[in-house]
Protein backbone atom coordinates (compact mmCIF):
# COMPACT_ATOMS: atom_id res chain seq x y z
CA UNK A 1 0.00 0.00 0.00
CA UNK A 2 1.90 3.27 -1.20
CA UNK A 3 2.61 5.31 1.89
CA UNK A 4 2.11 9.41 2.06
CA UNK A 5 3.68 11.30 -0.53
CA UNK A 6 4.42 15.25 0.01
CA UNK A 7 4.48 18.28 -2.48
CA UNK A 8 6.86 20.01 -0.33
CA UNK A 9 11.08 19.84 -0.39
CA UNK A 10 11.24 18.78 3.34
CA UNK A 11 12.03 14.65 3.35
CA UNK A 12 9.26 12.24 2.64
CA UNK A 13 8.65 10.38 5.53
CA UNK A 14 6.63 7.53 2.78
CA UNK A 15 4.07 7.10 5.07
CA UNK A 16 6.00 4.65 7.63
CA UNK A 17 5.84 4.65 11.02
CA UNK A 18 8.78 6.54 12.95
CA UNK A 19 9.69 3.83 16.16
CA UNK A 20 8.52 5.20 18.88
CA UNK A 21 5.64 6.99 18.19
CA UNK A 22 2.08 6.37 19.44
CA UNK A 23 0.17 7.58 16.74
CA UNK A 24 -3.47 7.24 17.11
CA UNK A 25 -4.97 5.53 14.19
CA UNK A 26 -3.63 2.36 12.08
CA UNK A 27 -4.95 1.03 9.09
CA UNK A 28 -6.53 -2.40 8.85
CA UNK A 29 -3.91 -4.87 7.57
CA UNK A 30 -0.40 -6.16 8.41
CA UNK A 31 1.51 -3.06 7.28
CA UNK A 32 0.27 -0.77 9.85
CA UNK A 33 1.35 2.22 8.45
CA UNK A 34 0.05 5.18 10.07
CA UNK A 35 -1.08 8.41 8.33
CA UNK A 36 -0.35 10.64 12.05
CA UNK A 37 0.17 14.20 11.03
CA UNK A 38 3.96 14.70 11.26
CA UNK A 39 5.03 18.34 10.13
CA UNK A 40 7.80 17.99 7.28
CA UNK A 41 10.12 20.40 8.82
CA UNK A 42 10.04 22.58 12.31
CA UNK A 43 11.53 25.27 10.69
CA UNK A 44 9.56 28.63 10.47
CA UNK A 45 9.26 30.55 7.83
CA UNK A 46 10.64 34.35 7.67
CA UNK A 47 6.70 35.75 7.53
CA UNK A 48 6.16 33.58 10.83
CA UNK A 49 6.91 33.50 14.59
CA UNK A 50 6.31 31.69 17.68
CA UNK A 51 5.17 33.40 20.86
CA UNK A 52 2.10 32.90 23.62
CA UNK A 53 -0.75 34.02 22.53
CA UNK A 54 -2.72 35.89 26.39
CA UNK A 55 -6.71 35.24 26.53
CA UNK A 56 -9.11 35.31 28.76
CA UNK A 57 -8.96 31.70 29.77
CA UNK A 58 -5.28 31.56 29.83
CA UNK A 59 -1.76 31.92 27.32
CA UNK A 60 -1.65 29.10 24.32
CA UNK A 61 1.39 28.47 22.27
CA UNK A 62 1.22 29.49 18.77
CA UNK A 63 3.00 29.83 15.46
CA UNK A 64 1.40 33.77 13.87
CA UNK A 65 2.39 34.12 9.86
CA UNK A 66 0.93 37.24 8.45
CA UNK A 67 1.37 38.24 4.96
CA UNK A 68 3.07 41.83 3.98
CA UNK A 69 -0.21 44.07 3.75
CA UNK A 70 -3.48 43.92 5.82
CA UNK A 71 -4.47 40.27 5.94
CA UNK A 72 -7.88 39.69 4.03
CA UNK A 73 -9.41 37.25 7.00
CA UNK A 74 -7.42 35.43 9.83
CA UNK A 75 -7.22 31.22 9.70
CA UNK A 76 -7.53 29.81 13.40
CA UNK A 77 -5.80 26.91 13.08
CA UNK A 78 -6.42 23.82 15.88
CA UNK A 79 -4.55 20.61 16.00
CA UNK A 80 -5.56 16.95 15.79
CA UNK A 81 -5.01 14.14 18.79
CA UNK A 82 -1.85 13.55 19.87
CA UNK A 83 -1.09 16.69 17.52
CA UNK A 84 0.40 20.25 17.83
CA UNK A 85 0.94 23.72 15.83
CA UNK A 86 3.40 22.12 14.15
CA UNK A 87 1.31 20.12 11.97
CA UNK A 88 0.13 22.84 10.13
CA UNK A 89 3.95 24.62 9.63
CA UNK A 90 3.57 24.13 5.79
CA UNK A 91 0.89 25.63 5.31
CA UNK A 92 1.74 29.21 6.89
CA UNK A 93 3.95 30.47 4.18
CA UNK A 94 1.04 29.48 1.26
CA UNK A 95 -1.35 30.97 3.55
CA UNK A 96 -0.02 34.54 4.20
CA UNK A 97 1.16 34.48 0.31
CA UNK A 98 -2.94 33.95 -0.74
CA UNK A 99 -3.39 36.99 1.66
CA UNK A 100 -4.51 35.43 5.41
CA UNK A 101 -2.93 35.74 8.74
CA UNK A 102 -2.55 32.16 10.18
CA UNK A 103 -2.53 31.00 13.63
CA UNK A 104 -1.61 27.55 14.25
CA UNK A 105 -2.38 26.83 18.21
CA UNK A 106 -1.33 24.40 20.46
CA UNK A 107 -4.61 23.24 22.74
CA UNK A 108 -5.07 22.86 26.27
CA UNK A 109 -2.41 20.59 27.71
CA UNK A 110 -1.03 20.19 24.13
CA UNK A 111 3.00 20.28 23.61
CA UNK A 112 3.58 23.87 24.38
CA UNK A 113 0.38 24.97 25.57
CA UNK A 114 0.49 24.34 30.00
CA UNK A 115 -2.61 22.49 31.40
CA UNK A 116 -3.86 20.39 34.73
CA UNK A 117 -3.27 17.05 35.57
CA UNK A 118 -7.24 16.71 35.69
CA UNK A 119 -9.06 14.67 32.65
CA UNK A 120 -12.12 17.45 33.88
CA UNK A 121 -10.00 20.37 32.33
CA UNK A 122 -10.56 18.62 29.01
CA UNK A 123 -13.91 18.01 28.35
CA UNK A 124 -15.51 19.23 24.93
CA UNK A 125 -16.98 22.03 26.19
CA UNK A 126 -14.06 23.62 28.10
CA UNK A 127 -11.64 23.06 24.67
CA UNK A 128 -14.40 24.85 22.94
CA UNK A 129 -14.38 27.64 24.97
CA UNK A 130 -10.83 27.67 24.77
CA UNK A 131 -11.21 28.26 21.11
CA UNK A 132 -13.12 31.00 21.29
CA UNK A 133 -11.26 32.84 23.64
CA UNK A 134 -8.39 32.33 21.12
CA UNK A 135 -10.72 33.64 18.34
CA UNK A 136 -11.36 36.50 20.49
CA UNK A 137 -8.09 37.24 21.12
CA UNK A 138 -6.76 37.55 17.34
CA UNK A 139 -9.34 40.07 16.19
CA UNK A 140 -7.74 43.19 14.93
CA UNK A 141 -9.57 46.15 13.49
CA UNK A 142 -7.97 45.51 10.32
CA UNK A 143 -7.27 41.73 10.51
CA UNK A 144 -10.51 40.39 8.58
CA UNK A 145 -13.15 37.63 9.43
CA UNK A 146 -11.82 34.84 11.59
CA UNK A 147 -12.27 31.39 9.66
CA UNK A 148 -11.80 28.49 12.00
CA UNK A 149 -10.43 25.16 10.70
CA UNK A 150 -10.24 21.83 12.88
CA UNK A 151 -8.10 18.93 12.36
CA UNK A 152 -9.01 15.67 13.01
CA UNK A 153 -9.94 15.73 17.04
CA UNK A 154 -9.76 19.68 16.36
CA UNK A 155 -12.45 19.40 13.79
CA UNK A 156 -14.61 18.00 16.85
CA UNK A 157 -13.56 20.40 19.06
CA UNK A 158 -14.14 23.08 16.94
CA UNK A 159 -17.62 22.19 15.70
CA UNK A 160 -18.30 22.17 19.49
CA UNK A 161 -17.13 26.22 19.38
CA UNK A 162 -19.26 27.20 16.92
CA UNK A 163 -21.96 25.31 18.38
CA UNK A 164 -21.78 27.50 21.56
CA UNK A 165 -21.64 30.23 19.49
CA UNK A 166 -20.82 30.56 15.67
CA UNK A 167 -21.17 34.89 15.92
CA UNK A 168 -17.03 35.06 16.25
CA UNK A 169 -16.17 33.28 12.83
CA UNK A 170 -16.96 33.25 9.27
CA UNK A 171 -16.48 30.06 8.13
CA UNK A 172 -15.48 26.32 9.94
CA UNK A 173 -13.40 24.12 7.62
CA UNK A 174 -13.29 20.51 8.98
CA UNK A 175 -10.15 19.05 8.11
CA UNK A 176 -9.92 14.61 8.12
CA UNK A 177 -12.84 14.78 10.57
CA UNK A 178 -15.97 12.81 10.73
CA UNK A 179 -19.92 13.23 11.63
CA UNK A 180 -19.56 11.32 14.90
CA UNK A 181 -17.43 9.60 16.25
CA UNK A 182 -13.77 7.20 14.55
CA UNK A 183 -13.90 4.71 12.90
CA UNK A 184 -14.63 1.27 14.48
CA UNK A 185 -12.00 -0.41 13.75
CA UNK A 186 -9.98 2.59 15.17
CA UNK A 187 -11.74 2.59 18.36
CA UNK A 188 -9.92 -0.49 19.87
CA UNK A 189 -6.55 0.80 19.59
CA UNK A 190 -7.55 4.04 21.10
CA UNK A 191 -9.23 2.54 23.99
CA UNK A 192 -6.05 0.46 24.41
CA UNK A 193 -3.52 3.78 24.60
CA UNK A 194 -6.26 5.44 27.29
CA UNK A 195 -5.89 2.01 29.05
CA UNK A 196 -2.33 2.58 28.85
CA UNK A 197 -2.06 6.10 30.04
CA UNK A 198 -4.07 5.24 32.98
CA UNK A 199 -1.58 3.07 34.56
CA UNK A 200 1.67 4.08 33.30
CA UNK A 201 3.52 7.51 33.01
CA UNK A 202 4.46 8.98 29.55
CA UNK A 203 7.34 7.74 28.95
CA UNK A 204 6.65 4.35 29.84
CA UNK A 205 3.99 4.25 27.01
CA UNK A 206 6.65 5.67 24.75
CA UNK A 207 9.32 2.83 25.14
CA UNK A 208 6.36 0.19 25.00
CA UNK A 209 5.37 1.75 21.78
CA UNK A 210 8.22 1.12 20.68
CA UNK A 211 8.81 -2.30 21.65
CA UNK A 212 5.78 -3.05 19.68
CA UNK A 213 7.02 -1.88 16.21
CA UNK A 214 8.19 -4.41 13.81
CA UNK A 215 11.98 -3.93 12.79
CA UNK A 216 11.09 -2.44 9.27
CA UNK A 217 9.18 0.76 10.65
CA UNK A 218 12.61 2.32 11.58
CA UNK A 219 12.51 4.60 8.70
CA UNK A 220 15.52 6.19 7.54
CA UNK A 221 13.35 8.85 5.56
CA UNK A 222 12.68 10.50 8.67
CA UNK A 223 14.51 13.69 9.46
CA UNK A 224 16.49 12.66 13.03
CA UNK A 225 15.19 16.17 13.66
CA UNK A 226 11.12 14.96 12.94
CA UNK A 227 11.67 11.96 15.12
CA UNK A 228 13.27 13.88 18.11
CA UNK A 229 10.05 16.17 17.86
CA UNK A 230 8.08 13.68 17.91
CA UNK A 231 9.71 11.94 20.98
CA UNK A 232 9.63 15.72 22.77
CA UNK A 233 6.11 16.95 21.44
CA UNK A 234 4.43 13.04 23.20
CA UNK A 235 5.97 13.69 26.81
CA UNK A 236 5.03 17.42 26.62
CA UNK A 237 1.59 16.72 26.00
CA UNK A 238 -0.43 16.08 29.18
CA UNK A 239 -1.64 12.63 29.68
CA UNK A 240 -5.40 13.65 30.97
CA UNK A 241 -5.95 15.49 28.05
CA UNK A 242 -4.98 12.56 25.91
CA UNK A 243 -7.20 10.12 27.98
CA UNK A 244 -10.19 12.97 27.79
CA UNK A 245 -9.88 13.57 24.41
CA UNK A 246 -9.11 9.88 23.45
CA UNK A 247 -12.86 9.24 24.81
CA UNK A 248 -14.45 11.88 23.48
CA UNK A 249 -13.58 10.27 19.63
CA UNK A 250 -15.00 7.46 20.64
CA UNK A 251 -18.33 8.54 22.12
CA UNK A 252 -19.21 12.03 20.12
CA UNK A 253 -22.64 12.20 18.76
CA UNK A 254 -23.79 12.91 15.33
CA UNK A 255 -24.17 17.12 15.78
CA UNK A 256 -24.36 17.56 11.66
CA UNK A 257 -27.90 18.90 12.04
CA UNK A 258 -26.60 21.25 14.68
CA UNK A 259 -23.88 22.41 12.79
CA UNK A 260 -26.13 23.13 9.38
CA UNK A 261 -28.40 24.92 11.55
CA UNK A 262 -25.89 27.51 12.07
CA UNK A 263 -25.78 28.20 8.47
CA UNK A 264 -22.01 29.07 8.56
CA UNK A 265 -20.17 28.81 5.92
CA UNK A 266 -18.38 25.12 6.05
CA UNK A 267 -15.69 23.63 4.29
CA UNK A 268 -14.92 19.46 4.38
CA UNK A 269 -11.67 19.05 3.15
CA UNK A 270 -10.09 15.69 3.68
CA UNK A 271 -7.49 12.83 1.93
CA UNK A 272 -8.33 10.26 -0.58
CA UNK A 273 -7.83 7.45 1.93
CA UNK A 274 -8.62 8.22 5.78
CA UNK A 275 -8.63 5.81 8.38
CA UNK A 276 -10.44 7.22 11.22
CA UNK A 277 -13.34 8.94 9.42
CA UNK A 278 -14.14 7.13 5.94
CA UNK A 279 -14.05 9.24 2.92
CA UNK A 280 -17.83 8.28 2.31
CA UNK A 281 -18.64 9.28 5.69
CA UNK A 282 -16.97 12.61 5.35
CA UNK A 283 -18.56 13.14 1.85
CA UNK A 284 -22.14 12.16 3.32
CA UNK A 285 -21.70 15.07 6.15
CA UNK A 286 -20.47 17.60 3.28
CA UNK A 287 -23.97 17.03 1.64
CA UNK A 288 -25.80 17.44 4.63
CA UNK A 289 -23.84 20.66 5.39
CA UNK A 290 -24.36 21.48 1.67
CA UNK A 291 -20.70 22.37 2.40
CA UNK A 292 -18.06 22.70 -0.21
CA UNK A 293 -16.09 19.51 -0.51
CA UNK A 294 -12.17 18.88 -1.09
CA UNK A 295 -10.63 16.21 -1.78
CA UNK A 296 -6.66 16.59 -1.21
CA UNK A 297 -5.31 13.47 -3.76
CA UNK A 298 -2.68 11.82 -3.02
CA UNK A 299 -3.35 12.62 0.85
CA UNK A 300 -4.35 10.03 3.84
CA UNK A 301 -5.43 11.33 6.99
CA UNK A 302 -3.54 14.75 7.41
CA UNK A 303 -3.38 16.91 3.82
CA UNK A 304 -1.78 19.70 5.50
CA UNK A 305 1.23 17.73 6.45
CA UNK A 306 1.33 15.79 3.43
CA UNK A 307 0.31 17.88 0.71
CA UNK A 308 0.55 21.05 2.38
CA UNK A 309 0.63 23.77 -1.19
CA UNK A 310 -2.63 21.86 -2.81
CA UNK A 311 -4.70 22.21 1.05
CA UNK A 312 -3.36 25.95 1.40
CA UNK A 313 -4.86 26.68 -2.38
CA UNK A 314 -8.28 24.56 -1.15
CA UNK A 315 -8.38 26.83 2.00
CA UNK A 316 -7.54 30.09 0.34
CA UNK A 317 -9.90 29.39 -2.30
CA UNK A 318 -12.85 28.74 0.18
CA UNK A 319 -11.91 31.63 2.34
CA UNK A 320 -11.67 34.36 -0.24
CA UNK A 321 -15.32 32.92 -1.70
CA UNK A 322 -16.52 33.22 1.36
CA UNK A 323 -15.33 37.04 2.10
Amino acid sequence: MPGSRRDDPAPALCGRRVVGVPGPFLPPGPDNLNPMSRPPTLTLPPCARAYRLDTERGAFAVQDARPDAAPIGTALLVPGFTGSKEDFIALLAPLAAAGFRAVAVDGRGQHESPGPRDERAYAQRELALDVLAQARALREPDGGPVHLLGHSLGGLVTRAAVLLDAAPFRSLTVLSSGPAAIEASQQARVRMLIEALGTLDMESVWRAMRELDPPEAADAATPPEIGAFLYRRWLNTVPEQLIATGRQMLTEPDRVAELARTGLATHVVSGAVDYAWPVPSMDAMAERLSARRTVIEGAEHSPNAERPQKTAEALAGFWSGVG
